[in-house]
């Protein structure tokens, strides 16, 4: 399997309001980037939206390793998920799952590709772990509301 890093991000101008998702995908010395908008939506349903433009983007299965600054993405998918689905899509609370709909297909995409997602702080120390491609991804998403709008 090729081994594929991917940057993902959202953003909403108001929440609900427009949105924007942007993802960067790196393969080698290969690196594609994208981004879009919606003028009716969440923040949270961005974050997921970026995530899955992105698997959807590769022409193949992938080992996919995946930073996000989303903690609703990241837990949702390493913690959460799998007792979603073993649940028939209610939490803990027995109330409906919100943004069903995106995590069903981020579960499909998941079964095609290996995805190791990582969380990592937005608003980190430069003397830490910098990630100059998760600034762009924000950068990106926002680039996109203001497209939309």
């Amino acid at each position: 399997m090729k081994e594929v890093i991917a940057f993902t991000d959202g953003a909403c101008s108001g929440n609900p309001g427009i949105g924007g998702w942007a993802y960067i995908l790196k393969y080698g010395e290969h690196t594609k980037e994208d981004w879009g908008c919606v003028l009716h939506t969440t923040n949270n349903r961005m974050e997921l939206t970026a995530i899955i433009e992105a698997l959807k983007a590769l022409k193949e299965p992938c080992k996919v390793t995946l930073y996000t600054d989303s903690r609703y993405c990241y837990d949702g998918f390493t913690k959460w998920l799998e007792m979603w689905v073993k649940c028939g899509w209610k939490k803990s609370d027995k109330k409906e799952v919100k943004n069903k709909d995106l995590w069903k297909f981020l579960l499909d995409l998941s079964r095609l590709h290996k995805i190791n997602m990582i969380w990592i702080n937005a608003y980190h120390n430069e003397s830490l772990n910098s990630f100059p491609e998760n600034d762009r991804v924000d950068k990106l998403a926002k680039k996109a509301i203001k497209d939309c709008s």
